[in-house]
């Protein structure tokens, strides 16, 4: 979904006039003192009563053009690059990662006035490392206005940067695409390759998240690419391969007005078959219609489906010791459709970015079967709007 995502973009409009900032943490057994969340994904991601005018709404399908639409589209109000992955050393040291760019308008146009500080735009990046070999988990964030350089994107050639944070292309064209960001003692410097051609989600790409007009956002997904680099860590470099995902999604005002958050699974089967499940929750936690995931097999067209193809059971909860806030935190998840029968467990229990709009996002090993055979398989759990609201009285 987000992807996010994410996802939480609209803290920019928090924290902008701060101009730029970073945060950091690492954690194993106490956490550290934490900054309390400024903004929910519904403050972020929801249509306001007004402010509305002047941006591009997610109305209809749309042709997708690549690499162009891996570049940036500032019509809307909120956009966000998004890559996770699962990597390894050739000893079996295994990590997840997740690198997230996010961009948010303040106002539709171009920016008024003359002065080299002057615009709408502001940028918003997480990144996180889960170091499966150590059972700790990493996670970082940071700020900056669009302007001077500090954070921008483009499209030819394709790159999209928050201070030395980066995703650009290796090439004339994207992919393959070069990942590269440093915060504290963790670090990534990965190059992706293509993989499977980009998959629309949704209906040809437009997906939709509620009711009304523009509740939507155009959403594609590189299921799976190849990976190779390097991930830092607490002073040692290693060298990894293994395969990521990546999520690219634009909208204004996607969520209907009674959502509060979502869960979001991103899967990579070992028969070369992924699935992406998003499961939008309302208020008083019913599951909102507009729920909808994507299979795609080894070989062949991707498969879309609605809520009523997928069932979701929570097999277990993990409890925040930071907010005290209950998470989801083993699943299964059956598509009878499709053959599948899945068991999804968090490869870490605590994958909760403490960071300004609080979410849970991790890497989870998955093992059950597709069509009668054995299948395991690796991917990412996002889950936001826990603790955000309280149920509404009817």
């Amino acid at each position: 979904m987000r992807r996010g995502i994410g996802l939480i973009i609209g803290v920019g409009l928090v924290l902008g006039a701060l101009g730029a900032g970073a945060a950091w943490v690492s954690r194993e057994a106490a956490p550290p003192p934490e900054r309390a969340p400024t903004m929910t994904v519904a403050d972020a991601l929801g249509a306001p009563a007004r402010g509305l005018e002047g941006y591009a709404r997610a109305l209809e399908p749309r042709d997708f053009h690549f690499p162009e639409d891996h570049g940036p589209h500032p019509e809307f109000r909120n956009e966000w690059w998004y890559w996770t992955g699962h990597l390894a050393t050739a000893d079996g040291h295994a990590f997840g990662y997740q690198f997230t760019l996010f961009r948010s308008a303040l106002a539709p146009g171009e920016p008024e006035g003359t002065s080299a500080w002057s615009t709408r735009q502001i940028y918003m990046g997480h990144l996180t490392l889960s170091d499966l070999g150590t059972g700790r988990f990493h996670a970082s964030e940071r700020f900056s206005r669009s302007a001077l350089g500090l954070a921008g994107a483009s499209a030819a050639p394709f790159r999209v940067w928050l201070e030395d944070w980066s995703a650009e292309a290796v090439g004339s064209e994207a992919p393959p695409m070069r990942i590269t960001a440093r915060s504290g003692d963790m670090a990534l410097s990965l190059v992706l390759e293509a993989g499977k051609p980009p998959v629309l989600q949704g209906d040809r790409g437009l997906s939709q998240k509620g009711p009304g007009a523009g509740n939507a956002s155009y959403y594609y997904s590189l299921t799976r690419m190849p990976t190779r680099g390097q991930v830092t860590v607490e002073g040692r470099t290693h060298e990894v391969t293994g395969e990521s995902w990546m999520d690219r999604e634009w909208s204004t005002a996607a969520l209907g007005e009674d959502s509060v958050g979502w869960d979001w699974f991103s899967l990579q089967l070992s028969d070369g078959s992924e699935l992406m499940y998003y499961q939008l929750r309302h208020r008083d936690g019913t599951v909102d219609p507009f729920t909808s995931g994507t299979f795609v097999p080894a070989q062949g067209e991707p498969v879309h489906l609605s809520r009523e193809d997928v069932r979701l059971d929570v097999l277990g909860t993990w409890k925040s010791p930071r907010r005290g806030v209950e998470y989801p935190a083993r699943w299964r998840l059956a598509v009878p459709t499709q053959g599948l029968d899945l068991e999804v467990t968090p490869a870490l229990a605590d994958q909760e970015l403490p960071v300004s709009v609080r979410y849970w996002e991790g890497a989870v090993r998955v093992s059950g079967a597709h069509d009668g055979q054995s299948v395991r398989g690796q991917g990412y759990v996002e889950l936001t709007g826990y603790g955000d609201h309280a149920p509404r009285e009817r």
